[in-house]
């Protein structure tokens, strides 16, 4: 624990942990989403659950550091690339050209991760304009260990995206992890107002699936090198959340002067 006192350190833990947290809103808006399901008295069991499967990936997955390395490392080349594109360009040119057609191991489960979560996110939307509304029925079919499988497919995926943040920003491993248990923490702490407020205006739960498939798109993307700037994507989301509630101001507003 010698980093507590190294000033540096502390900024890079301050600094991960933000952003640690930033990430984990994707999971926390999976994990409200999918725990919905369920009957209201497993909701809160499933959203503990599945951010302790979070954390524990995390740090898994940080103490397997070599490991997480490896997986950056090509497995095979797609078969459209071109050797005599290739020796047309130099340096950087030449490089984001091999990444475009090198699939990795990080490459693969970003990929496959992206799409399961592009079509979980499609489904869910198709059934709320379809108008299929969730009964006791349905919730009966989403049993505990489905959706707490689902969260851990998901766990998996957004745990190598933060931890290989966390490997580009900071060296000390003792850093990461409590960066890691901090921002869980954070999470498990008000995940559950999160969700009550997804819960209760169809809207944002509607917003936060298209969320869910823009975090999809962006995910299959980087498999394929093609690397959209997190900050983008979250200012856009940020836009949208104070837009809508903004929308769901007004409406409360002439709820008020209707019943006045």
């Amino acid at each position: 624990m010698a980093w507590l006192s190294d000033p540096a350190a502390l900024v890079g833990l301050l600094t991960l942990t933000l952003l640690e947290i930033v990430l984990g809103i994707d999971n926390i808006i999976f994990i409200s989403i999918v725990a919905g399901k369920l009957p209201e008295a497993e909701r809160e069991k499933a959203r503990i659950v599945g951010l302790s499967l979070a954390l524990v990936m995390r740090i898994l997955l940080l103490l397997s550091i070599g490991w997480l390395v490896g997986l950056t490392a090509p497995i095979f080349t797609l078969p459209f690339f071109s050797e005599q594109q290739a020796a047309t360009l130099t340096g950087e040119a030449l490089k984001h050209y091999k990444e475009q057609f090198e699939i990795s191991g990080r490459d693969l489960i970003l990929g496959l991760g992206g799409l399961f979560l592009i079509y979980k996110s499609v489904k869910e939307i198709h059934h709320k304009m379809e108008g299929h509304e969730e009964t006791n029925e349905t919730k009966a079919k989403a049993t505990f260990a489905t959706v707490i499988g689902q969260i851990l497919v998901l766990d998996i995926i957004f745990s190598l995206d933060s931890v290989i943040t966390a490997v580009g920003m900071v060296k000390d491993v003792g850093v990461m992890i409590t960066a890691v248990i901090i921002s869980v923490g954070f999470m498990l702490v008000y995940s559950g107002h999160i969700s009550k407020f997804v819960d209760k205006h169809p809207s944002i739960k509607m917003l936060a699936l298209a969320f869910l498939v823009l975090i999809g798109t962006n995910l299959v993307a980087e498999a394929g090198a093609i690397h959209v700037e997190k900050g983008y994507t979250y200012f856009a989301m940020a836009f949208a959340v104070i837009v809508e509630m903004l929308n769901i101001r007004v409406q409360k507003g002439k709820g008020r002067a209707t019943h006045a």
